[in-house]
């Protein structure tokens, strides 16, 4: 860390103690005002509402109604009763304290972080890139920014998809390279993304990401402008390179996530584009509670903090990223990977059956039973009923709907693909952090900063980090 960075980062550290000591504080002295209230009400409010929630997702009819009525009411309830007990003040108090500890925190956290950034390597100016384009993906996008226009201009050549005509993009991929493309790129979703990602990669080419799908959470990881995708052409004039990690599932390629369980069963259905919010509510009882709801299995080899393999059972729902994420919170839509070069995969599974689990997860966070959070080198996963472990079952790579024979081992490539992206990236002033940690923010506080980062950063290859400057 450069000296006035971790001298900032040290102070944060130490605000953010000290306010989560005076957070503790403010509760011993508001004992005789009513902080024991406060507390308990919290709680109580918390397992109800993480009740209310199950309930409304789980089932139908009245136990939905149910449901939601509890999941508004509990929180509604814990207000009016502050209000009138006049134990708000309280409250806010120690939601601020605590509030601003965590927000220090983080920040303290995420500055020490920063400076363990991958470099970018400079570049010469490709001479002849191809760039295929979805002019449907993202809603028009294509078309909307004037990427076609503005990359015919930088020198490169556009193969538009038809969008009425189903195209082998791979295939599309492999004849630029046979014409001599020494850089290729994609304007499109990142499921797109991953299997051009592939052939750059098989190839040794340089790989142009153009943010012009929907969410484009490989494009954020990377730093890149999301909200204008004609910036991302900067990168064939003022480039430099980054060498990311490149996931694959059953020998696909995948840049993001890999999903097995309840998220890979309800994107197989074709209304869910049309409608995700309508078609999730109606499919969760049945995926969650119904009879005969197959799950699944998994084997976690290489783990980081445990090198013996690890096994998961019955699970709803089971994520493997190409990186972990900051922490389960980050998975959704606005969350970020810490790094896409630490050369392991994350994993999430979760298994929640019932009211009490929801309640206990909602408590206890990544200490449930209800959720684990791995890292590993290797996965393998299964269905749960013996019987049927040659069948196909749903997966959903990048978003992409699928069917895969079991078993199906997700593997991740190291530094496998050479991403080419521009030098003015409004991403990377804000890098993601792992989850929080307060024994890695108390050394950082305590002057032990810079050693512990140091060890934490060798550790980093595996857990942490930052996949840009």
């Amino acid at each position: 860390m450069s000296s006035e960075r971790s001298l900032t980062a040290r102070v944060l550290a130490r605000c953010a103690l000290l306010a989560a000591v005076g957070a503790v504080v403010a509760l011993l002295f508001a004992v005789g005002s009513g902080s024991l209230v406060v507390i308990v009400a919290g709680f109580l409010e918390l397992v109800v509402w993480a009740a209310g929630l199950w309930w409304f997702v789980a089932y139908r009819g009245l136990v939905r109604v149910l449901g939601a009525f509890l999941a508004v009411a509990a929180p509604v309830g814990v207000l009016v009763l502050f209000v009138y007990r006049d134990l708000w003040l309280t409250a806010l108090l120690l939601f601020l304290l605590w509030g601003a500890a965590l927000v220090l925190a983080r920040e303290a956290l995420r500055r020490a972080h920063a400076q363990r950034a991958q470099r970018p390597q400079q570049v010469p100016r490709p001479r002849r890139p191809v760039l295929i384009m979805n002019p449907k993906s993202g809603g028009g996008k294509v078309g909307r920014f004037g990427l076609v226009e503005r990359a015919e201009r930088l020198g490169a050549r556009v193969v538009l998809l038809d969008p009425a005509v189903h195209a082998d993009v791979a295939a599309l991929a492999r004849e630029a390279v046979a014409d001599g493309a020494d850089l290729l790129g994609v304007a499109g979703g990142d499921g797109t993304q991953a299997l051009v990602a592939a052939v750059a990669a098989e190839h040794g080419l340089p790989f142009l990401v153009i943010c012009a799908g929907t969410r484009n959470h490989f494009a954020m990881d990377l730093g890149l402008d999301r909200s204008d995708p004609a910036r991302c052409l900067d990168a064939l004039t003022d480039g430099e390179e980054l060498r990311v990690d490149l996931g694959e599932v059953a020998g696909r390629a995948f840049v993001n996530t890999v999903s097995f369980g309840v998220y890979a069963d309800i994107v197989q259905r074709p209304e869910y584009r049309d409608d995700k919010a309508g078609t999730m509510l109606n499919l969760l009882p049945d995926l969650l509670v119904g009879e005969g709801v197959r799950r699944v299995d998994a084997r976690i080899d290489g783990r980081v903090d445990d090198p013996a393999p690890a096994s998961l059972s019955g699970q709803q729902a089971l994520l493997v990223s190409n990186n972990p994420y900051a922490s389960p919170a980050e998975l959704d839509g606005g969350g970020r990977r810490s790094r896409l070069d630490g050369g392991v995969l994350g994993v999430l599974g979760i298994r929640v059956e019932s009211a009490t689990q929801a309640a206990d997860l909602a408590v206890r966070g990544s200490q449930s039973t209800g959720l684990t959070v791995l890292t590993a080198r290797r996965v393998e996963v299964t269905s749960d009923h013996p019987q049927r472990d040659q069948d196909e079952i749903p997966v959903a790579v990048d978003g992409e709907a699928l069917q895969m024979p079991t078993p199906v081992v997700c593997t991740l490539r190291p530094g496998a693909l050479r991403v080419l992206v521009p030098r003015d990236r409004p991403g990377v002033g804000a890098p993601a952090i792992p989850r929080m940690d307060w024994r890695l923010l108390a050394a950082l506080a305590f002057n032990r900063g810079e050693r512990d980062s140091g060890e934490h950063g060798s550790r980093g290859r595996d857990s942490g980090g930052q996949a840009h400057d």
